[in-house]
């Protein structure tokens, strides 16, 4: 139980923090300060919680790395169902506080779709979420790289971040994305499938990726 609440409290951070930087600092798709500060952000928090709560629960706090360690071999399914269940409720408190404290005007940092094309945001997630799992696999598949982990994590995510904020606001997470859109409504609400599937479809492809990369195997 620890662990997911672990899951949760991450989650929460990530959604309060991350999205809310991106909410009260304006980020848009122009390349303005705001736009690096949200990268930044995002990838802060990800440092932060990792050498937090990652010898709890090994601070994924997102569904597309929970699956890639479950495609992986690294978890069961029970724990992967606990895992999701737990950063979705994460998400959505996350959002919820961040509604309460700034309200929707900000827009919570919430997804859209690149030049109103599913099938372009699809792509530029599964690429974005592809690249940030493949780098959580290699630097936490070796004993030895575990005191750096956090920080490559952590400067993965602003790197995916940094380029993709420009076409959707850079999901990489459905837990991320699905608690903003809940509170917002609308057309957020009506896209965040796609913010679901497609990291879900990176995370696979970065599991089975690393597995036929593994010079171990």
């Amino acid at each position: 139980m620890k662990k997911y609440i672990a899951e949760c409290l991450g989650t929460f951070v990530l959604v309060f923090f991350a999205c809310g930087t991106a909410a009260v600092t304006g980020c848009t798709a122009e390349g303005n300060a705001a736009y690096l500060i949200t990268a930044l952000a995002f990838g802060l928090v990800i440092v932060a919680m990792a050498y937090s709560i990652g010898n709890v629960s090994g601070c994924h706090i997102n569904p597309a790395v929970s699956i890639a360690m479950l495609c992986s071999g690294k978890m069961s399914v029970s724990d992967f169902i606990g895992y999701v269940a737990a950063q979705f409720v994460g998400g959505i408190l996350g959002a919820a506080c961040l509604a309460a404290v700034t309200g929707k005007q900000y827009g919570l940092g919430t997804n859209g779709l690149y030049d109103g094309s599913i099938m372009k945001s699809l792509i530029i997630e599964v690429i974005l979420t592809f690249v940030f799992v493949l780098a959580i696999l290699g630097v936490t598949s070796k004993k030895e790289f575990s005191k750096v982990a956090g920080l490559v994590i952590g400067l993965s995510l602003t790197l995916v971040h940094l380029l993709g904020i420009f076409f959707t606001g850079t999901s990489v997470n459905p837990a991320r994305s699905f608690g903003p859109a809940l509170f917002m409504g609308g057309d957020a609400l009506k896209c965040v499938w796609v913010f679901i599937v497609a990291p879900l479809i990176g995370g696979v492809l970065a599991a089975f990726c690393y597995r036929f990369l593994d010079p171990e195997k």
